[in-house]
């Protein structure tokens, strides 16, 4: 009689309330293909780690690729802004923010609440799940409650749309239990020695298993997946652009998730979460390169005019740390007095190194070449 190496999901309608606990065996991840990808990964998150943490302004990259994984992953769950819109909602501090942008907002506000919340215990626990999510969802709400009749149905417009594919655990007694093996299998690393990209795609996929939350689950995991990267050192600020990889492959995400439930079919999701990782982590190393490049031609460049600037490197450091800059921004963080940020900001517009929009009757200046490569 063969060995049942992980026990699956008997029947789909029914709460899964035997949801197996962690850790999986080794005979799941410990395969030629998870290895070989693994190390592929770990090395493209290393190289993205070294460029990050040699930047002297974090926030070049705090407050625009976060802001970027903030809007992928809200559309993921098909929550949808624009760019103008998302960016013109962080530039006035979320005064007056409405519907998606205010949403996409909530979801990076998550991301730095739950990265502090780590910095300050150390260690992930049931609070820290709950706060994301209530973060997210700008709820008091916690556990699902006993009574509600919670699934997962398949999505789109095919012959199987509406079906049930999956029904997690039921009841805040199961749910709680099953948090706490997932927190433990987090925190102790002696105990549970698995590499921690591996150990990352396995909790991701029992967050998401449990569905401790009436709404959020999704969105919460993959802030999860950032915040264990930062937690284990991998990397110093919660930046890596994991949601893009997620998006451009959503149904193999969804059918990763399912197939481990439905066929025990860890390999494929292994090997998913570790090409997302090794992808993304590409990816936002040449967003960095990128952005660090050309903020520097722009320095020279301004260096070099005829118009004087003061402090231009103050100011150029400045407007790449978002997209949409007002005279107020410069003047409120004490750089220049406002007649010298607007005239400034002007030259900008002419030597087309910014551009001045008008947006519901205020003014902004739009940062053309950062706005160019976090759209693309």
């Amino acid at each position: 009689m063969s060995e049942i190496l992980y026990p699956i999901n008997p029947d789909r309608n029914v709460p899964w309330n035997d949801l197996p606990p962690l850790p999986i065996k080794k005979k799941l991840y410990q395969t030629v293909e998870v290895l070989e990808k693994l190390g592929d990964a770990k090395a493209a998150l290393a190289r993205l780690h070294g460029r990050s943490v040699v930047i002297p302004n974090q926030g070049l990259l705090i407050n625009t690729i976060s802001l970027q994984e903030a809007k992928i992953s809200s559309e993921i769950e098909n929550i949808f802004t624009t760019d103008d819109e998302l960016y013109k909602a962080y530039s006035d501090k979320n005064i007056g923010a409405t519907g998606a942008s205010k949403e996409v907002l909530r979801y990076r506000e998550a991301l730095w609440s739950g990265y502090n919340y780590l910095k300050n215990t150390g260690q992930f626990d049931q609070d820290y799940f709950t706060q994301v999510f209530q973060e997210i969802k700008q709820t008091r709400d916690g556990i699902r409650p006993d009574f509600l009749n919670t699934t997962i149905r398949q999505g789109g417009s095919g012959p199987n749309a509406g079906k049930v594919i999956y029904t997690p655990p039921r009841g805040v007694a199961i749910i709680r239990n099953k948090l706490d093996n997932l927190v433990n299998f987090l925190n102790d690393d002696e105990q549970y020695r698995i590499d921690h990209l591996l150990k990352m795609a396995i909790a991701h996929y029992q967050i998401e298993a449990i569905h401790p939350f009436r709404d959020g689950n999704g969105r919460t995991g993959r802030i999860f997946n950032i915040h264990y990267l930062t937690n284990k050192g991998l990397l110093d600020v919660p930046i890596l652009f994991l949601s893009r990889y997620i998006l451009d492959h959503k149904d193999d995400y969804y059918s990763g998730l399912i197939g481990v439930s439905q066929r025990g079919n860890w390999k494929n999701w292994l090997l998913f979460m570790l090409r997302a990782i090794e992808s993304t982590s590409n990816i936002t190393f040449h967003k960095i390169n990128e952005i660090v490049s050309i903020k520097d031609s722009i320095l020279e460049f301004v260096k070099k005019d005829d118009r004087s600037f003061r402090n231009p490197e103050g100011l150029i450091e400045f407007l790449f740390t978002q997209p949409l800059t007002k005279v107020k921004h410069l003047v409120d963080t004490g750089i220049f007095a406002e007649n010298t940020a607007r005239d400034y900001l002007n030259k900008l517009c002419d030597m087309q190194v910014m551009e001045k929009k008008e947006i519901g009757g205020h003014h902004y200046y739009l940062n053309l070449e950062l706005y160019r490569i976090l759209s693309e």
